[in-house]
């Protein structure tokens, strides 16, 4: 379907301006825009939890999605493109047309209890965020953390929202030899932060999540991502000196991607929103990665290439030194794993 809103001021707080058909479809129609655009959560019954990945461009192999599709509307998500598998579009649908797995702790225990198992890192927050809104609801993030405290297994979550504060307890139990936290700060423009990231709490409260995660003995991780060349690539020193100054103790980033459909999807959101820096915007991006809007290819699609690429990089280490950043948090453990009711662990 390709929904393209008359006015945009019947659908807030969503981030796509369009509803594209996914690649996939064989055919192109159009269908009126509701005037309100309600948020649907379907069930999907898993058979396993846990999915891996042999990339070379993340430190983990393992992953867990509770959910399919983001309700926060970040119009940058790569993540987008995935919702074309379903059927449905990268557009609107991917943050209004949601996929929850209820079942996805029971199938992570039968996982973790299997005889061939081996513990490392699983990662949560991968794809969609596992604290967006109707995780208020849901609580299937909160369900798998029960599952890997009782097992003592290491987790890294990667999260904009602030609904983590919600499991400090089961954070603060499981401790900094099982527990990594990385949270997003893109912007310190609440409105910039609002028409981007329509879902998502505001920065100042981000930050405020920050503190209360430091306070509690969680080591946290600010993540400057995705950096916005040309429109949010100034910021970088103001944001990692404002997550410091809060307790996070470490700091990542990462370029714009703009894998598929994401990259149109983004050029129509820059052209309505900022209009007057869309040109500049998408030309840097372009520098980025030899003259096209995005490359794929491992390795460069976490860096971008050139001498914007190179100069981002280098401000962005030289940042994290006056902020007094760790180069990297000590490894989490796995020898503590252990299955419960058996007689003995693991190792």
């Amino acid at each position: 379907m390709d929904h393209r809103p008359n006015d945009l001021a019947n659908l807030p707080a969503r981030g796509a301006l369009s509803n594209e058909t996914g690649r996939f479809e064989p055919y192109r129609y159009e269908v009126p825009l509701p005037e309100r655009l309600d948020t649907e959560v379907r069930e999907e019954v898993i058979g396993r939890a846990i999915i891996r990945n042999r990339s070379p461009d993340v430190p983990f192999d393992r992953s867990i999605n509770p959910y399919r599709g983001c309700e926060h509307g970040c119009i940058y998500c790569f993540a987008r493109p995935t919702h074309a598998y379903l059927g449905l579009s990268p557009g609107l649908d991917f943050e209004a047309r949601l996929v929850a797995r209820p079942n996805v702790a029971e199938a992570l225990r039968r996982e973790l209890a299997a005889p061939s198992y081996r513990p490392a890192l699983i990662a949560l927050g991968t794809n969609t965020d596992p604290y967006q809104p109707i995780e208020r609801g849901r609580r299937l993030m909160r369900s798998i953390l029960e599952v890997l405290r009782d097992h003592a297994h290491p987790v890294g979550i990667a999260t904009k929202g602030t609904m983590v504060e919600r499991d400090i307890d089961i954070l603060t139990e499981m401790g900094p030899d099982l527990v990594r936290v990385g949270l997003s700060v893109t912007t310190l423009d609440a409105d910039l932060a609002r028409r981007m990231e329509p879902r998502v709490p505001v920065p100042a409260r981000r930050l405020k999540a920050i503190e209360r995660l430091a306070r509690a003995g969680v080591q946290v991780r600010v993540m400057v991502s995705p950096i916005i060349p040309g429109l949010t690539d100034h910021e970088v020193e103001a944001v990692v000196r404002a997550a410091a100054d809060v307790g996070a103790v470490a700091a990542s980033m990462i370029p714009l991607r703009l894998p598929l459909e994401v990259a149109p999807l983004f050029e129509e959101w820059l052209r309505t929103h900022v209009p007057g820096q869309a040109r500049k915007v998408l030309n840097r991006i372009r520098q980025f990665h030899d003259g096209k809007l995005y490359d794929a290819g491992y390795g460069h699609r976490m860096r971008g290439a050139g001498v914007h690429a190179d100069l981002l990089q280098s401000r962005f280490r030289r940042a994290c030194r006056a902020a007094g950043f760790l180069r990297r948090l000590p490894p989490v453990r796995t020898d503590l794993f252990t299955v419960p009711g058996s007689q003995m662990s693991l190792f």
